[in-house]
């Protein structure tokens, strides 16, 4: 596997390179941008050649109009590059695992990643890293230790790791992993020593933990779909299994208003009482159920 790119990095996202051009376009020499997809924000000179940052770097005009040039309109179209010179390196991969193409999207906060055509968080009307804290406040404190089904790009886990002493992260796909040493907002993923990373299929990955090991479980898995095991009475009893007394879980299953939302929670209901969880409790603002042991 690659390593977390270099923290000299830069990274541009399709509307941040519009907003450059139309400040040019309008005679603007100075503004605050950020070249690494919104986690930070600095004053920029613009000048003929293209665009100066404090540390003296450059970014030519050719490679801010070529990254604009990937707009398209609907939601989707604000994109991720790595700059390497005058080399463009969009943040995408297709997966021969799962046979999905994995793009990096930036948003009005962190990027999210989208599979398949599909964003992995909630961006309307919020974005990943709000949409994250709603989950973890679903089962506050999260303390102890926690595991974390579904990584993703990593952000649970680096907001659990700000009170847990320890959190394990499981993600079935190496693409994903490499998409999020790739995003500037995951570092922290592959950096903190209280989280470990395990490349695998948490439906048989949890089968190596320790009876009543962790304090806290977040499952957020793909839609039933995508991942009908990770929904089933064998694998909740798992969870059941590894959780400690008095341990929470919490399971993210979608919009509970729409139809599908709806169904998919009542079956989910049934079949974590049924593995043994005591009591089970919506949380329609984080979109799942919280499950007490």
């Amino acid at each position: 596997m690659s390593s977390v790119v270099a923290h000299d990095t830069l990274w541009l996202s399709v509307d941040e390179a519009r907003k450059l051009l139309e400040a040019r376009q309008s005679g603007v020499n100075e503004l605050e941008s950020s070249f690494d997809l919104g986690l930070t924000k600095v004053k920029v000179l613009l000048d003929s050649e293209g665009v100066k940052l404090p540390d003296g770097l450059r970014v030519s005009w050719s490679v801010i109009e070529e990254i604009a040039g990937h707009f398209r309109t609907g939601r989707l179209s604000n994109k991720c590059f790595i700059l390497r010179g005058e080399e463009v390196v969009p943040i995408q991969s297709y997966s021969g695992y799962t046979n999905r193409f994995y793009s990096l999207l930036a948003t009005d906060g962190a990027p999210t990643l989208v599979a398949g055509g599909f964003p992995m968080h909630r961006i309307k009307g919020t974005d990943p890293l709000k949409d994250t804290a709603e989950k973890i406040k679903a089962i506050a404190p999260v303390i102890g230790k926690v595991l974390d089904t579904a990584m993703g790009l990593g952000y649970t886990a680096i907001m659990a790791s700000k009170t847990a002493d320890e959190v394990i992260t499981v993600e079935i796909d190496p693409e994903v992993v490499e998409i999020a040493k790739l995003n500037p907002w995951s570092r922290e993923l592959f950096e903190n020593p209280k989280i470990k990373v395990i490349v695998g299929d948490s439906f048989e990955v949890i089968r190596e933990f320790p009876d009543q090991y962790f304090d806290r479980v977040i499952h957020d898995p793909p839609i039933v779909s995508l991942a009908g095991d990770l929904y089933s009475l064998d694998f909740y009893k798992q969870l059941y299994r590894v959780i400690r007394p008095r341990g929470r879980l919490f399971h993210y299953i979608g919009n509970p208003e729409h139809k599908m939302g709806h169904r998919v929670t009542r079956g989910v209901v049934i079949r974590l009482q049924e593995a043994g969880f005591k009591k089970v409790v919506p949380r329609p603002q984080a979109f799942g159920v919280v499950a007490y042991k």
